[in-house]
């Protein structure tokens, strides 16, 4: 599956994940890896991530937060979007970004984050976004 992707410069912000070949709708692209902590855990971390501006925490259930800055794979580097080309789905304790739509060669890949808490990004998927996360 990561043959079909690669790390980049982003042109939504810092580091960002391409298709290197076309991916068809509904395509299991990558797994969303990282070290396996606790909400109380995850809070901690956040608060320290977030101060630099990065999300890299994602609630896996009730029990269970992934922490991609810990072991985590090339899907840590997919950016937000509000229009995005991609997806969450939880499978069987995996994590896994899908295709929303086709993809072409070249283009980046995005998902919608759908954060929750008290801190705010500011969303950069586009320059007139007035979003936050």
């Amino acid at each position: 599956m990561v043959d079909m992707i690669e790390r980049r410069r982003s042109k939504i912000a810092g580091w960002g994940v391409y298709a290197a070949r076309s991916i068809t709708k509904n395509t299991r692209i990558v797994s969303y890896d990282g070290e396996r902590i606790t909400h109380k855990e995850s809070r901690d971390r956040e608060s320290r991530y977030l101060d630099t501006g990065q999300i890299w925490c994602f609630t896996l259930n009730n029990r269970w937060v992934i922490d991609a800055h810990v072991g985590g794979s090339v899907a840590r580097y997919i950016n937000h979007s509000c229009s995005p080309n991609c997806y969450s789905w939880i499978k069987d304790g995996v994590i896994w970004i899908r295709a929303a739509r086709n993809i072409a060669v070249g283009e980046e890949l995005s998902y919608d984050y759908n954060t929750t808490g008290n801190t705010e990004i500011p969303c950069q998927c586009r320059p007139e976004c007035k979003n936050s996360l």
